[in-house]
């Protein structure tokens, strides 16, 4: 807490710093699809009209990166 520019400045700090991130903030919605992980992620900022530009880009980043690995994007892409 009394230097957080580590997380930027420590390559292992920072991978830790998204795992534990993901392991108690998305893991448990990646089951319900694509959008509940940007609901998780930035749902208070993009979610719910505030940003459907940013929430489009995401879904468009996501089933590009699908298409390229040959799976489905699935269902529930939107937030």
């Amino acid at each position: 807490l009394n230097s957080p520019e580590t997380v930027a400045n420590d390559p292992a700090i920072s991978f830790r710093t998204a795992l534990w991130f993901w392991m108690t903030n998305v893991h448990s919605v990646v089951n319900q699809g694509f959008g509940a992980t940007i609901r998780k992620i930035n749902g208070d900022v993009e979610c719910d009209g505030k940003e459907p530009a940013k929430v489009q880009s995401r879904i468009g980043y996501y089933t590009d990166y699908c298409q390229k690995f040959g799976v489905s994007p699935g269902e529930n892409l939107s937030c």
